[in-house]
């Protein structure tokens, strides 16, 4: 079973030439936990894509204008959103896991971080 991407529309991935594009790793992480949740049958895929949806309306209609679009934040928030409402996971622990990872040193987890292997 893989994820029913739309092509077209406020859900539909960023792509380059027909391929998804990742701008950052954890982009590419979160895209990827979404799937393999979905593939394993934590959620339909409506239900994230509705929530999705509604991240990326929320977005629109109340962001600052000088508040970029960043599809894979929206992304992130929605799965969090749909983990959240099935109580797969509690707000207080987003929210512990989500401070835990702020305090990580800037590209921590960059391919060209020294000491990484290459």
């Amino acid at each position: 079973m893989s994820a029913p991407l739309d092509i077209e529309g406020p859900a539909a991935p960023p792509r380059s030439n027909g391929e998804l594009v990742f701008t950052e790793p954890w982009e590419s992480r979160a895209f990827g936990m979404a799937v393999s949740l979905y593939e394993a049958g934590t959620f339909t895929w409506p239900q994230f894509q509705a929530a999705l949806i509604a991240r990326i309306r929320t977005w629109e209609t109340s962001s600052a204008v000088d508040e970029p679009y960043d599809y894979y934040r929206l992304w992130l928030a929605a799965l969090e959103d749909v983990l959240t409402g099935l109580c797969a996971v509690s707000t207080d622990e987003v929210s512990t896991r989500a401070q835990a990872l702020a305090q990580r040193p800037t590209g921590h987890d960059h391919r060209d971080h020294p000491g990484h292997p290459h």
